[in-house]
C-alpha cells in the first residue's frame, strides 16, 4: 500500500521556491555578464581618434621635406580589443620614416597598457629633373637636355636631383635614358684642375688682389676643394674653378 501525504501543498511550495531561487541566480549572472559586455564595449579605444592621432604624427615628421605632403593611414584590426586610453603615444619603430609606405606605433602608458602599430603611406608631390633626351657618360648637361617633371617623389629612386641648378653644367657620369629621372650619382662636377697641372692661385679681398702659380696636388671638379703647393713648398687649400684657377682664401 502506498501512502501519500495528506499536505502535498508544503512540499510543492518547497520546489518552487528552490527553482525560482536558482532561475533568479542564472538571471543575475546573465544580467552581470550583459553589463560586462557593454561595459567593455563602451571603454573600447575609439578607432578614429587613434588613426587621426597617426596622420597627425606623421605630418608633423614630414614637414621641411620638397613637396606637398599628403597622408593616408591604414585600417586597425577590428578584432584588437584596445582598452580606452587618454592619452596615447606615437612613434616610428626601428627602421621606419615618414616617407612612402611605413609604420607608425601607438602605445598607452596610462590607464591601460598596449601597443599597437598602424600601416601608413606618406606621399610627397614635389619637382624633380628628368633626362629629356638621353644623356650619355662624359657629356656636359644643357639646359636643353633636362626638364623639370612634377610626381610622387617616394616612388622614385633615392638621390634625386630636385633642381636644374643641380644638373647643368655637370657632366654625366653614367647614362641616363630619355624620360628618366636624374640621380645625383649619375652626375659630377666637370673636371676644373688635374693632379700636377700647373694652376694660377688667386687670393682676392676687400682692395686687393693678389695670384702666383702652383701645382695641384689632385683632380677636382668645378667648386671643389683642392690642395696645390706653391713655388715656395708651401701647400694651401682653395676652391677649383675651371680653366686652371684656384681661389684660395689666406
Amino acid at each position: 500500500m502506498v501512502l501519500f501525504p495528506s499536505h502535498p501543498a508544503p512540499m510543492m511550495s518547497m520546489l518552487t521556491k528552490s527553482a525560482l531561487a536558482r532561475l533568479a541566480l542564472v538571471l543575475i549572472g546573465l544580467s552581470c555578464s550583459t553589463l560586462t559586455q557593454a561595459t567593455a564595449t563602451s571603454a573600447r579605444q575609439d578607432e578614429p581618434a587613434l588613426r587621426k592621432a597617426v596622420e597627425q604624427f606623421l605630418v608633423n615628421q614630414s614637414k621641411g621635406l620638397p613637396g606637398e605632403v599628403s597622408v593616408t593611414v591604414g585600417p586597425i584590426d577590428p578584432r584588437l580589443f584596445l582598452a580606452a586610453c587618454p592619452g596615447f603615444e606615437t612613434f616610428l619603430p626601428a627602421g621606419n620614416k615618414a616617407w612612402g609606405k611605413t609604420t607608425v606605433g601607438v602605445r598607452c602608458a596610462e590607464t591601460a597598457h598596449w601597443t599597437v602599430y598602424v600601416s601608413a603611406m606618406v606621399h610627397v608631390n614635389g619637382d624633380y629633373v628628368a633626362a629629356v633626351t638621353p644623356l650619355a657618360q662624359g657629356q656636359q648637361v644643357s639646359e636643353k637636355d633636362v626638364a623639370i617633371v612634377h610626381g610622387d617623389l617616394t616612388v622614385l629612386p633615392a638621390g634625386i636631383v630636385t633642381a636644374l641648378s643641380q644638373a647643368v653644367g655637370m657632366t654625366v657620369a653614367h647614362s641616363v635614358p630619355a624620360g628618366m629621372p636624374v640621380r645625383q650619382d649619375a652626375l659630377k662636377s666637370q673636371q676644373a684642375v688635374s693632379s700636377g697641372q700647373v694652376v694660377r692661385l688667386v687670393s682676392a679681398g676687400d682692395g686687393f688682389s693678389v695670384s702666383t702659380e702652383g701645382r695641384a696636388l689632385a683632380n677636382a671638379g668645378e667648386g671643389q676643394l683642392v690642395q696645390a703647393r706653391t713655388p715656395n713648398g708651401q701647400v694651401v687649400s682653395g676652391i677649383a674653378r675651371l680653366g686652371g684657377t684656384v681661389e684660395v682664401n689666406y
